[in-house]
């Protein structure tokens, strides 16, 4: 089914394949234009070129246009083939690689001398003075009214489209100033883009009225579309133009979003019912994708005419690229492969890897994407899971311990402890698992407390935060109603009695005494000796 599917895509983009566009080039054919309006497209004829052929007519027809003689046209059929005169001078020969399918020389032949006569008569007419005045008037009018269309679109635009733009939104309004701001951008942008196109309009409509500056506007647009037309790269046999390399880069990108698509049908409607892990199902989804892209790819270059293996000079300067300056995204690439055949984690696994820990929620080419407790997406390039230590707590089986640890004052009855945090680590059901059961170690005498872990396995480690608040919640309540004291750290301090270690002389034993009598008398004292009253 999914083959059949990118059979019918890829026959679908053989529509826009360069065949038809690449015969077309290639056909030997050029307009004959008058006034900058082609009116014929003429092919070679024996010695003459088709661009030949169609600069001697433009002369011709020159001519007789500057000219205010009246034209007579006719076409003799006396020779093999038919021909065209023009004021009885001979102006061309229809030749059979003149003819379209499904046509004949003398249909083709009276069809382009009725489109001759035609296109010279206007652009006689496009030459006379009363012409040239209407335009003028029509002209001044037109520049008026862009002139009065532009002030009329920097009054109402931003007011109105802002309003259209909030009707549409209906009550959700813009609810951020990032908003508001981005969106008076984009009305900015809008207006600047509409003025300009209302004046690149006006311009070509009047450069299209009068004949010579249509004759120079044809020719810069000629000249332009040539050059964006013309071959840039030479692959083997094949030549291939600006245009022709944007279709080809617009059907892969068609081809990756209907991979896409299709990658994903096979994830939502196959690949969930067949009852596999989320990380095999993404696994075989990622390398279909892969796959299918790569093989369509080659199609598609096939199909398009180019030779694979006219490519290898553009490999081999691929590889050099990237030795050079895509050597990290050609590691994380590889890598990327790595652990989509390896598989150490899997979309779904709940990983720690430096400082990060969360769910893998994406295994990319270049990256993985990995959703924290917090539902923020960190994006980790794929070498780093081969780089560094990574923990996989869904590795083979998702059963994970959790330690504790849980301190009580000195005194406490340590049975009744250890029971205390299993009836906790039993109230947690089920979010703690019965097998392996819960378990209590003493782990050591601390210094204000006897310290003990609680030992829990859980099913779901992803939600191991959860579990050990939840688990702390409980063992709290449960020591608090079997009155078993939870500590703080503490200290004691024991002052004992007895001479200070300091050794004094007799005369300042002395004076320190009587310093102490005179102020239990009321009087000061110095140090020297002498005495005061307060």
């Amino acid at each position: 089914m999914i083959f059949s599917i990118i059979a019918l895509i890829l026959s679908s983009l053989m529509i826009f394949t360069p065949g038809a566009a690449l015969v077309e080039f290639k056909n030997s054919t050029a307009p004959v234009v008058l006034d900058g309006r082609p009116i014929l497209k003429i092919s070679s004829a024996g010695e003459y070129t088709a661009q030949k052929r169609a600069e001697l007519i433009e002369q011709k027809l020159s001519t007789v246009v500057s000219s205010s003689k009246p034209i007579h046209l006719k076409v003799k059929t006396d020779e093999k083939l038919p021909t065209i005169w023009l004021n009885d001078a001979y102006l061309l020969t229809v030749t059979q690689k003149d003819v379209f399918p499904g046509s004949n020389l003398k249909e083709q032949t009276d069809i382009w001398a009725e489109k001759i006569e035609d296109s010279v008569k206007i652009a006689q007419k496009e030459r006379s003075l009363k012409f040239m005045g209407n335009t003028l008037i029509k002209v001044g009018l037109i520049i008026n009214g862009a002139i009065a269309i532009n002030w009329l679109l920097k009054l109402v635009w931003r007011k109105y489209l802002y309003q259209v733009i909030l009707f549409f939104l209906g009550n959700h309004g813009i609810a951020h100033p990032e908003e508001s701001k981005s969106l008076s951008i984009l009305i900015s942008l809008s207006l600047l883009v509409t003025r300009i196109a209302l004046w690149i309009g006006t311009i070509l409509y009047i450069t299209n009225k009068f004949p010579l500056t249509r004759q120079f506007s044809y020719q810069f647009t000629d000249t332009l579309i040539s050059t964006f037309t013309s071959p840039v790269i030479h692959l083997g046999n094949q030549t291939y133009s600006v245009p022709d390399l944007l279709i080809l880069v617009g059907l892969v990108w068609a081809l990756i979003i209907g991979v896409g698509g299709i990658t994903n049908i096979l994830r939502s409607r196959i690949l969930r019912v067949t009852g596999i892990n989320r990380g095999a199902q993404e696994a075989i989804a990622t390398m279909t994708k892969y796959s299918l892209i790569t093989i369509g790819v080659m199609v598609l270059l096939q199909v398009w005419g180019l030779d694979l293996s006219s490519i290898t000079l553009l490999a081999s300067a691929f590889g050099v690229g990237i030795g050079l300056g895509f050597q990290d995204i050609a590691k994380n690439f590889g890598s990327g492969l790595v652990l989509l055949f390896e598989r150490p984690i899997q979309v779904g696994d709940f990983v720690e890897i430096g400082e990060y820990q969360g769910t893998v929620e994406r295994i990319g080419a270049r990256s993985t994407m990995i959703k924290t407790f917090d539902h923020v997406s960190i994006i980790v390039p794929n070498s780093r899971f081969l780089e560094a230590e990574l923990i996989n707590w869904d590795h083979d089986h998702p059963v994970s311990a959790l330690r504790l640890p849980v301190g009580v004052a000195y005194g406490s009855n340590v049975e009744g402890v250890r029971k205390a945090l299993l009836d906790a680590a039993a109230a947690s059901y089920p979010d703690v698992l019965s097998m392996p059961e819960p378990q209590v170690l003493f782990i050591e005498f601390g210094d204000s407390s006897l310290n003990f872990e609680l030992r829990v396995w859980t099913a779901e480690p992803s939600k191991q935060e959860i579990i050990r608040s939840d688990l702390y919640f409980k063992i709290e309540a449960t020591l608090r109603e079997r009155q078993i004291e939870i500590p703080f750290p503490q200290q004691d301090l024991h002052l004992r009695s007895g001479n200070l270690p300091i050794d004094l002389s007799p005369r300042m034993e002395a004076m320190l005494m009587q310093f102490f009598q005179q102020e239990s008398n009321g009087k000061k004292v110095n140090l020297n000796g002498k005495e005061g009253r307060n």
